[in-house]
């Protein structure tokens, strides 16, 4: 597993190593600043991994190379949901400038593919500077976010307690798409599995929830239990 390269990583690097400087170490704010209308952020995000994710996007966008690093950050993010382990180990406040070397190493590897001007291997050091490895797995959600945007894609997230059939996420997908909840733009499905819904599901589209999980159901039950007594 990943979280176990990269930790033995941590253990045989050099605390007196020195992370070169990258075009992301003149910071976030010089990319924003500079961005032409054209490859600014589709839609806004909020908390600070949306906005390395901004800063991201635009100097993918910048450089041509969009699809480049959404497909390093898919792989990422793929290794993030098979290895739960990884976030709490790049979290660790005892990494030292070594150990953030090789571990920046180690995702490149696992990232893959060309990386056009170095901007994959640019932002992942930014990120150790700044101690923000940590934050690595909700910039790749959000990156998500803005290519699906850009795309002009709608993020459908279905969650359920199991793990849906095919067929049970085409329909639901059928559904949503000759609503008024799909905008009319083309449907990005993304099933997630989170067994405190017990049952049911609950479909999120364009900013909009539709709840239909036992939990909430047995939520609801009680609150109305504990206001009648």
């Amino acid at each position: 597993m990943l979280s176990s390269r990269v930790a033995r990583a941590g253990l045989r690097a050099s605390s007196n190593f020195q992370l070169s400087r990258s075009a992301f170490a003149t910071g976030l704010r010089s990319y924003a600043a500079a961005a032409a209308p054209d490859t600014r952020p589709p839609v806004a995000l909020y908390g600070v991994d949306g906005t390395y994710a901004s800063a991201l996007f635009t100097a993918s966008a910048k450089t041509s190379s969009l699809d480049q690093v959404a497909k390093a950050l898919a792989q990422l993010g793929e290794v993030f949901q098979r290895d739960p382990k990884l976030t709490t180990i790049l979290n660790a406040p005892t990494l030292s400038v070594g150990d953030k070397k090789q571990i920046v190493q180690e995702l490149q590897k696992v990232a893959g593919g060309a990386d056009k001007g170095e901007i994959l291997k640019n932002f992942l050091n930014t990120l150790a500077e700044n101690n923000r490895l940590g934050l690595l797995e909700g910039v790749v959600e959000k990156f998500e976010t803005l290519i699906s945007a850009h795309k002009g894609e709608i993020e459908l997230n279905i969650t359920s307690a199991q793990e849906l059939d095919t067929k049970t996420i085409q329909r639901i997908e059928k559904a949503v798409a000759k609503s008024e909840f799909s905008q009319g733009k083309k449907l990005k499905v993304v099933p997630k599995v989170n067994p405190d819904v017990v049952g049911g599901l609950i479909v999120e589209v364009g900013g909009r929830t539709i709840d239909l999980s036992v939990s909430t159901k047995i939520n609801r039950l009680n609150k109305a239990l504990t206001d009648a007594l």
